[in-house]
């Protein structure tokens, strides 16, 4: 087979080797491309990259170099290790911005813990990681390691400098729901719709006089539209009914950059006419007040719970991952990030994620496809 190189390929060179040259018997871009053939393709350790590369070491050697056999699952431990996570992250952004142009539309950002990413023997520390995911197109455009999640407020804003946003309407829970914050998305030429709660309690505050103005009939000085939708899913009816309040003239929102609307969203929920629940929550957003847009793009959100936190809990286990020395836990996160974009391209394919993943197990032409 002609050695095949991909957009992929040109953005693992920029990735520098940390090891010592006289000392190494493999060479990085091996153990990088295989890592990843192995993550899109099912493995989950170290030990599953190095059982799948022993069970296809002929036709991993076709395209690429191997002189020395393939790695033990302590060599792809130690690489991961070691190499520079910054570097390795702005690998990843360069190459999904890579495959589109521009990102247009709902940007979700939003934070996951990986629960088994500490050292039991020491001080318990999870690696919190914030990703940020195009929902239109089903992409991870990036992510940043925090501390804890207390610090994504400090990550957020990092991460919002390392992406390219135009044009687009970046979404975040209450955690995000900071002036800077709101200030960095306006200087990327982006849009923000935020979650309001009561960490920002004069704000939050102030918008609950203005919703109870407009249900007591006494807002003839105020200009809202309204939006309704019901859905019905597995057995469960609920109804959205979006309020948005035009605040852009109001003088106690003035400390808010761009701030131009105040929304509501009353939530219904019936399942199986057994149990009603009602919620309501609050979101400032730069858009204008218009109901439908800014309940669609809230609604948009959760996609990044549904299908980019979920799919990496459930169909790549990442909570029951155990990597912890050094940089691994936050190279692999990445590793299965980049995984998930190049299953999410390939659209020939209608199956599901789970599906393609065994598929490019057991077909080495697809899994090639996949790569290309």
């Amino acid at each position: 087979m002609e050695k095949i190189s991909t957009s992929i390929h040109r953005c693992f060179q920029e990735i520098s080797d940390p090891r010592l040259e006289s000392r190494c018997r493999h060479d990085l871009m091996p153990i990088l491309v295989i890592s990843l053939l192995a993550t899109i393709a099912g493995a989950d350790s170290y030990n599953d990259i190095e059982l799948f590369a022993k069970s296809k070491k002929e036709w991993l050697s076709t395209f690429l170099d191997l002189p020395n056999g393939i790695p033990s699952h302590d060599t792809f431990n130690r690489v991961f290790s070691s190499i520079s996570p910054e570097e390795f992250t702005k690998c990843f952004i360069t190459w999904t911005q890579s495959l589109s142009e521009s990102i247009s539309g709902v940007v979700a950002i939003d934070g996951k813990t990986l629960r088994r990413s500490f050292d039991s023997a020491a001080e318990p520390t999870f690696l919190h990681m914030v990703s940020a995911w195009s929902s239109g197109n089903g992409l991870v455009l990036g992510q940043i390691r925090t501390a804890a999640k207390s610090n994504e407020i400090t990550a957020i804003p990092q991460l919002i400098d390392m992406l390219d946003l135009q044009d687009s309407i970046v979404t975040i829970d209450a955690a995000g729901c900071q002036k800077n914050i709101a200030q960095n998305i306006l200087d990327a030429d982006a849009d923000y719709v935020l979650a309001l709660k009561a960490n920002q309690r004069g704000t939050f505050e102030k918008a609950q006089s203005l919703f109870d103005k407009i249900k007591k009939g006494d807002a003839h000085d105020i200009f809202f539209t309204q939006y309704e939708k019901t859905e019905k899913n597995r057995g469960r009816l609920e109804t959205r009914a979006v309020c948005s309040i035009d605040v852009s003239s109001m003088d106690v929102f003035a400390s808010w950059a761009g701030l131009k609307n105040i929304t509501e969203i009353i939530s219904t929920r019936e399942i199986k006419e057994r149990n009603t629940t009602v919620e309501t929550r609050y979101f400032i957003s730069s858009l204008p007040a218009d109901a439908e847009l800014l309940g669609k793009a809230i609604r948009s959100h959760w996609s990044i719970e549904n299908s980019l936190h979920w799919v990496l809990d459930v169909v790549f286990r990442e909570d029951y991952a155990r990597n912890r020395k050094d940089h691994s836990a936050e190279n692999m996160a990445t590793l299965r990030r980049m995984a998930i974009n190049f299953i999410k391209k390939e659209t020939s394919s209608k199956t599901s994620i789970r599906g393609k993943r065994l598929k490019a197990a057991w077909s080495n032409d697809y899994l090639i496809k996949l790569l290309a």
